[in-house]
């Protein structure tokens, strides 16, 4: 496998008493089978099955009509034309009692973890084994990050915190758009990539947790919102991705600005509280923490997204683990050690919102790491 190493996914398998990892997609509808293989979705055109067995070697399974697509994927190929030779090669290479994993969440509870059709299911469970959900296993062979993912963190971060405070210093009197611009134009420079335009909201449209940048000129007096997030091309390498809070001035700060900040900086305080404290937990659990802490100061209506996402190895800022989630989903994988993730409450109104992100490598030996800064205050600019 590119990716993942076959040996390590064979541990990991028996460590979890499974008897497989079933990987299954069509026409690209699975991004963990892509990520797992170590490539982008190919131009299949028809079913693809993976099979990895805990004890024996991993096979895909194709039609012979896709190849030359699926050539040099790095693993023995076994060419079924037919339906029912499908279900043969199936049946022959999936062991013949046990669990095997699938991307597949009972009750479509984790849309992240679920890419496998009903039927699909059906089919493999009428083989007599038991289909349970591969989130965790996922987790511990293509989510953690090795020595090259973890230094490619920091360097990111030690970019984008630069641009940041660039970014920053041009602001006032700029445009949201124009700053937004200018951000792209640095990490191009410096060599990194970016999954979409840093946003840049100003005033009412910090209220906003998906704007788009526009052209509304960052005038003074204003709440000002910067989210930005960048990597080193690589197909190990990790974002770093910071959401920093700022007020234009010169005027003083807003009372109801400054309670909406300590807000969510008590639910950023009491999710890393949390993890700090160690010992096994779920994404949800820490959603949880911080989302009592914002409730508790009344806005917790205003709190309307997940604490934080997952960061893998790859080229997506938004991974494919554990999510601090509890609210757009009850996600109940473990924060596995050595994989990392964001802490970004936020809490959202009419006339400004307010979201202060970090994040989190969960280093196997000493524990959860925040490896950017943590704001204490909102940033004035001059």
């Amino acid at each position: 496998m590119a990716l993942i190493d076959a040996g390590r996914v064979r541990a990991a398998l028996r460590d979890a008493g499974l008897a497989a990892w079933l990987l299954y997609d069509f026409r690209g509808s699975n991004p963990v089978f892509w990520h797992a293989l170590g490539s982008e979705p190919r131009a299949t055109t028809r079913r693809l099955f993976c099979v990895v067995p805990a004890d024996g070697e991993p096979v895909l399974i194709a039609s012979p009509l896709d190849r030359n697509v699926v050539a040099g994927l790095g693993l023995p190929l076994r060419l079924c034309g037919s339906w029912p030779a499908v279900v043969d090669a199936l049946r022959e290479h999936l062991p013949p009692r046990g669990r095997v994993a699938m991307e597949y969440s009972p009750g479509g509870a984790l849309p992240i973890a679920s890419w496998v059709d009903a039927g699909t299911v059906e089919l493999v469970r009428s083989f007599g084994v038991e289909v349970v959900s591969s989130g965790d296993l996922f987790q511990i062979v293509a989510g953690v990050w090795d020595a090259q993912a973890l230094a490619s963190h920091r360097e990111a971060v030690g970019h984008v915190l630069e641009v940041r405070d660039l970014a920053l210093e041009r602001a006032r009197g700029s445009t949201e758009r124009a700053v937004s611009a200018f951000v792209a134009e640095q990490f191009a420079r410096r060599g990194l990539e970016a999954e979409d335009q840093a946003v840049v909201a100003v005033g009412p449209h910090a209220g906003d947790p998906h704007h788009e940048p526009e052209d509304a000129p960052v005038g003074d007096d204003e709440v000002l919102l910067l989210d930005l997030w960048a990597r080193r091309p690589g197909e190990r390498n990790v974002y770093a991705d910071v959401t920093w809070m700022a007020w234009t001035g010169p005027g003083p700060l807003p009372e109801r600005v400054q309670e909406v900040f300590a807000a969510v900086a008590a639910g950023r305080d009491a999710a890393l509280a949390l993890l700090r404290r160690g010992g096994t937990l779920r994404g949800f659990e820490v959603d949880r923490a911080c989302r009592a802490e914002i409730a508790a100061r009344g806005l917790g209506d205003a709190f309307i997204h997940r604490t934080g996402h997952s960061l893998g190895p790859g080229p997506r800022v938004h991974g494919l683990g554990a999510n601090l989630d509890d609210l757009e989903t009850h996600d109940d994988r473990t924060l596995v050690p050595g994989t990392g993730f964001t802490v970004e409450p936020g809490v959202y109104l009419p006339e400004f919102g307010v979201r202060l992100e970090v994040d989190v490598f969960w280093d196997p030996r000493v524990g959860p790491e925040v490896t950017t800064p943590v704001q204490a205050a909102i940033e004035r600019l001059e």
